[in-house]
């Protein structure tokens, strides 16, 4: 059985954990080669040993615009060319409305919205005929999350971000489609929330459960495959329904 991303260039930014991490391993899974990004060296490292597949990982910040430089320079020299383009890369952390500071708004922005703007112009020019673009929103951008306004805002823009680039990119033949997970169990949700939490939110979930890197990961395939070649520009909620009441 042939795979779905046989011989497909693949980049995934913010993989060195997380949903960003099980984008990357179904991606190499199915054939890609993968290159990934991630902020610090160690992290980034082990990612790539999990990922296997000859997988290249490249340290970087995504919302510093010197940083996707460094990234698309480098898939340049090595692979000439990108089919699928991840935009995973984000930030989020809870603040109460009232107690928002100017640090907490920039941060959230400049990985979520400025990060993700410039990673997909700047890497437009090693866009192949046909490749796919992902990026990852959020339930949290359609419906309403306490003390989550800022990060809402910021997945809210990136929904409308695709809407208007699929337009703007017409021209090159590519597809851009959103990702949403809902409640992911991800490092960063274990940091963010206890465990002893996590029955209150499986109890809001019509599937009962969290999500896994898993789910995401097989969805994201199924948007950077040939299964989705008239998909465009559409929002993919995997969430186990919980956006939908």
């Amino acid at each position: 059985m042939s795979r779905k991303l046989e011989g497909k260039v693949a980049v995934v930014t913010g993989a060195s954990a997380g949903i960003g991490l099980g984008v990357a391993k179904a991606f190499a899974n199915e054939g890609a080669r993968v290159f990934i990004t991630g902020r610090r060296r160690s992290e980034l490292d082990r990612a790539v040993a999990e990922i296997g597949h000859g997988a290249v990982g490249i340290q970087g910040d995504a919302g510093k615009l010197a940083d996707l430089d460094t990234l698309y320079a480098t898939v340049k020299q090595k692979a000439g060319s990108i089919d699928v383009l991840a935009l995973n890369a984000g930030f989020y952390e809870f603040m109460k409305f009232g107690e928002i500071i100017e640090e907490h708004f920039d941060k959230t922005y400049n990985a979520n919205v400025k990060g993700l703007l410039f990673g997909f112009q700047k890497a437009l020019p090693l866009l192949s005929k046909g490749s796919s673009v992902i990026f990852t929103g959020s339930i949290a951008g359609s419906i309403g999350m306490p003390d989550m306004s800022v990060y809402s805002s910021t997945k809210a823009a990136v929904r409308s971000l695709a809407r208007s680039l699929i337009l703007d990119t017409k021209e090159f033949g590519i597809r851009i489609n959103v990702l949403s997970p809902g409640h992911t169990l991800t490092p960063g949700l274990q940091l963010l929330i206890p465990e002893a939490a996590h029955a209150g939110i499986v109890d809001t979930i019509p599937l009962s459960r969290l999500g896994s890197p898993e789910d995401l990961g097989k969805a994201a395939v199924f948007l950077a495959s040939e299964d989705s070649a008239y998909i465009t520009g559409v929002e993919l909620d995997v969430d186990g329904g919980v956006s939908q009441y």
